[in-house]
């Protein structure tokens, strides 16, 4: 698989995560069939069109949202994006933001 194919991949999963659900990298990168990948799949949602792919809906593996380096805005725009489709977002000990993932979990198991 090429990148533009991992890309496409990952993109096309995404997009099946219905609203008010999230899942994670890795269970992304398990289903397009390259589960030691999750942290390309999260270089390939920094390539994504915001517009038309809802990144918002894919967090760690621990329900944190990732923060995204300093002196962005990132995970309290993914936050936002989360409300707003009635996902509860939590601050955890550290000051991180987090989602239930027994509550909100979306997880689907491949066909292989």
């Amino acid at each position: 698989m090429d990148i533009a194919e991992f890309h496409a991949a990952v993109y096309d999963v995404v997009r099946q995560i219905p609203p008010a659900k999230v899942t994670s990298y890795g269970h992304i990168a398990k289903l397009i069939g390259m589960p030691n990948y999750s942290r390309h799949v999260g270089q390939a949602l920094k390539w994504a069109s915001l517009d038309t792919i809802p990144w918002q809906r894919v967090v760690g593996s621990s329900g944190a949202i990732s923060s995204r380096g300093p002196g962005t805005n990132g995970a309290q725009r993914q936050r936002e994006a989360l409300e707003a489709e009635g996902v509860e977002v939590t601050v955890g000990r550290t000051g991180d933001f987090r989602v239930d993932l027994q509550t909100f979990g979306w997880w689907i198991w491949p066909r292989w």
